[in-house]
């Protein structure tokens, strides 16, 4: 990925351990082709998405309400939040170009 950032860097933004400023949040935006208010989870679809798109997603989250373990530990609910949000990245970054 080319941000013009260290990948430890982005890493600490993808753990938690540090926000990205308003710039940097911008940069990561563009180059997923998303809202910098879908990255912040505050609008869940980026515009180019289809409504069968939408359902999956949707389906995907709602099948995976539940607990959520890793290494037998149960996630808290902010973890549990990371992970669908990073599933969510994952998706529509996979999904952009079908």
């Amino acid at each position: 990925m080319q941000l013009g950032m260290a990948k430890t860097t982005l890493a600490s933004y993808e753990q938690g351990k540090r926000q990205p400023d308003l710039e940097t949040l911008s940069k990561i935006a563009d180059r997923f082709s998303v809202t910098t208010d879908y990255l912040l989870g505050k609008n869940g679809t980026p515009k180019w998405a289809t409504k069968k798109d939408t359902i999956d997603l949707k389906d995907f989250l709602e099948a995976n309400e539940g607990s959520m373990t890793y290494g037998g530990e149960d996630l808290t609910e902010e973890e549990k939040q990371q992970v669908r949000v990073a599933m969510a990245t994952i998706f529509w970054k996979r999904h952009k170009h079908d």
